[in-house]
């Protein structure tokens, strides 16, 4: 990709989809879903009022979820729409607002944990995503285009992610493929909290 006037649309036309084209490995592997469009709540209604789950975002103990706090621990609930994190001396907690999965077919659930972390990610798309969209740019570097915002988590499950997104118009909403997204503020101190194995469960 240059940095020509001619590729700028390009970009800009595929980050109308590319966020939710995420950290998919139903959709990017096997090339089940062929309209992008049908994909994107997120770009398609952003204008309409959501209904969020106010009384659902409420502080949560480790306890029921967690046996112990080794590395510390990270709870995603999707149908708050929360991520929770406690530290592992226990003496810190947090909690922010997040955007999730789509529909309930592209949202995992189950334990996993930090495998890296990455400030200022990077984002390639997957062949199959290519394929299908071969408008879309091979690669976008760190930058206020990039999908992946400032920060990112890696987790144990490929394609799946905890990141920062530009596009704050995403944070409570259905708007990922599988990805948690938080503002970027809040994907920095996470990011900062968090070490490589830091134990990672969405319920």
């Amino acid at each position: 990709m240059t940095n020509s006037s001619k590729s700028e649309p390009t970009r800009r036309g595929f980050l109308a989809g590319a966020a939710t084209m995420l950290a998919t490995p139903a959709l990017a592997q096997t090339g089940s879903v062929t309209d992008t469009a049908a994909t994107t709540e997120i770009e398609r209604d952003l204008s309409q009022t959501v209904r969020r789950n106010i009384s659902s975002f409420r502080s949560l103990e480790w306890q029921p979820y967690f046996s112990n706090l080794r590395k510390g621990a990270i709870l995603v609930d999707v149908t708050s729409r929360a991520l929770h994190f406690w530290s592992e001396d226990g003496l810190t907690y947090k909690l922010y607002p997040s955007s999730v999965p789509l529909t309930e077919d592209l949202t995992r659930r189950g334990r996993t944990s930090v495998v890296r972390k990455v400030e200022g990610p990077d984002w390639r798309p997957t062949p199959n995503m290519l394929k299908r969209n071969p408008e879309w740019p091979k690669h976008i570097p760190p930058g206020p285009d990039n999908p992946l915002g400032t920060h990112a988590l890696y987790l144990g499950w490929q394609y799946y992610r905890i990141h920062g997104t530009h596009d704050t118009r995403k944070i409570g909403r259905r708007s990922s493929n599988g990805c948690i997204g938080l503002y970027n503020e809040h994907i920095a101190e996470l990011f900062s909290m968090t070490q490589n194995g830091t134990q990672v469960l969405l319920i």
